[in-house]
């Protein structure tokens, strides 16, 4: 597939460089194991604190303090934890907490991100033609950071100039895609979205940015759409 003046390609993560199933039968599950373990041991770092005070805005409480003063503050998090993840709610908050514990994963060995086969030589090609490669995703920042960076085809990182979150505003919010392009300092047009979901692209192409429909094994059906698709990074020529 031929596109034109791509200067910046931005990508998003589950179902589109990584299987929706290392997602969801790897990391959400290990959030959930480890969560009580992790916040009685770190509760007052200035991270998890950090993440904290996103859940409790995010449950409608002003402070951090006006929340976990109604009930035991590790109880509180870990049944707001559960209760977001049960919903499969991609609240800030949770995603910042979540991002947390899989760093101490990924730190102690234990996580080791999958990704598909044909994505490390599309980044390091994209990477060798100058393009500007960044990442969306409604994990964390943080997350993504060490995500990319312990994967079971090595550091992928380096290949990576910007990541952004739900911080930026929602994946299915036109207004987003705007932000992201002042961030990157590239017109909406010279900037490719690859995605999974029909309605992030629906959003970035409200935008002005070029979008492409990734199709993998695993993810979820999409409903008949206009972008133009493929099921693999090799199929793109930038």
């Amino acid at each position: 597939m031929k596109l034109s003046s791509i200067e910046s390609v931005l990508l998003d993560i589950e179902g589109t460089v990584s299987p929706v199933s290392y997602v969801y039968e790897v990391l959400f599950p290990f959030a959930r194991k480890y969560a009580s373990e992790f916040l009685h041991k770190h509760f007052e770092e200035p991270a998890v604190l950090k993440a904290i005070d996103f859940m409790a805005h995010d449950a409608g409480f002003d402070t951090r303090e006006a929340w976990l003063k109604t009930g035991d503050p590790v109880q509180v998090v870990l049944s707001e934890v559960n209760r977001l993840m049960d919903a499969d709610i991609k609240a800030t908050g949770l995603k910042e907490l979540q991002g947390i514990i899989w760093k101490d994963g990924y730190d102690n060995g234990v996580l080791m991100s999958e990704l598909f086969a044909d994505v490390p030589e599309a980044l390091s090609s994209w990477h060798k033609d100058g393009k500007n490669i960044s990442i969306y995703s409604s994990g964390s920042i943080g997350a993504q950071k060490i995500f990319f960076a312990y994967t079971k085809f090595g550091d992928m990182s380096k290949y990576l100039h910007s990541y952004f979150d739900t911080t930026s505003g929602g994946k299915k919010e036109s207004s987003s895609y705007k932000t992201i392009s002042h961030v990157l300092e590239f017109e909406p047009s010279k900037i490719l979205f690859l995605s999974d979901i029909v309605d992030e692209l629906d959003a970035a192409a409200q935008a002005g940015v070029q979008t492409v429909l990734v199709i993998r094994d695993g993810n979820a059906p999409q409903r008949k759409n206009e972008h133009q698709s493929i099921k693999s990074l090799a199929e793109l020529d930038l």
